[in-house]
């Protein structure tokens, strides 16, 4: 039974993760909030992995590292600090909490690390400069650690577009907004906690053992088609 860690599993598309983790795993949650979780496989750390230092684990066999931000503004209206808020949320806390854990995966069973990424670090939209920024960093860091880890470790990205989630409540709070962001994507859709959580899982299992360094576009073909 492998053990993973969950850094965010408390809303949105950490949360629905941790409970598909549950079915055959133990699970490890680390956040700021509790999660309405309970399960003899389930643990929780609170912690803000921005400020905090890290809980102690001692063994894990994998990694999803699911805070982020949506943070949209025109680019005169973003600060320095807006750009440093995104970088640290979206990429150092990646960064910190890879560090921490990383001597226990490497001894772990097939370890794997999933990091989140955005449709808007491939597609040009406006407002989007400070998080596009952020989330190309965490592209860059699954390229490089993909390599630098091999064969011990594997790490992919995830890049969503919009997903129903708390986080992306501003986007979705009017069944007109809902209409317009779904008429945009060429599947007519947007997507759904559960099955960017699914892809998630797909990346912890030994099902992808031959893929790492690579960014997933869950993108309902916004990113791919023009039609």
């Amino acid at each position: 039974m492998k053990t993973i860690i969950v850094v965010g599993g408390s809303k949105g598309i950490g949360k629905a993760l941790v409970e598909k983790l549950l079915a055959n795993g133990n699970v490890i949650n680390i956040s700021r909030s509790i999660p309405q979780i309970s399960h003899n496989n389930f643990t929780h750390h609170n912690c803000d992995v921005t400020q905090d230092e890290l809980p102690e684990i001692e063994i894990a066999d994998g990694l999803v590292y699911c805070p982020g931000s949506i943070n949209l503004k025109p680019i005169s209206r973003l600060s320095i600090d807006d750009f440093k808020n995104d970088f640290e949320i979206n990429v150092l806390g990646a960064v910190k909490v890879i560090q921490k854990y990383l001597p226990i995966l490497k001894k772990g069973n097939k370890p794997s690390i999933v990091l989140f990424s955005t449709v808007a670090a491939k597609l040009g939209m406006p407002f989007h400069a400070s998080i596009a920024v952020a989330k190309s960093g965490v592209e860059g860091l699954v390229k490089s650690l993909g390599a630098e880890l091999a064969p011990t470790l594997r790490i992919n990205a995830i890049a969503p577009t919009v997903t129903d989630t708390d986080l992306a409540s501003k986007l979705l709070r009017n069944e007109k907004m809902i209409e317009n962001i779904i008429e945009r994507h060429p599947l007519k859709k947007i997507l759904s906690p559960e099955e960017v959580a699914d892809m998630a899982e797909f990346l912890l299992s030994a099902k992808s053992s031959s893929i790492s360094g690579q960014v997933f576009e869950m993108d309902c073909g916004i990113v791919s088609f023009k039609i």
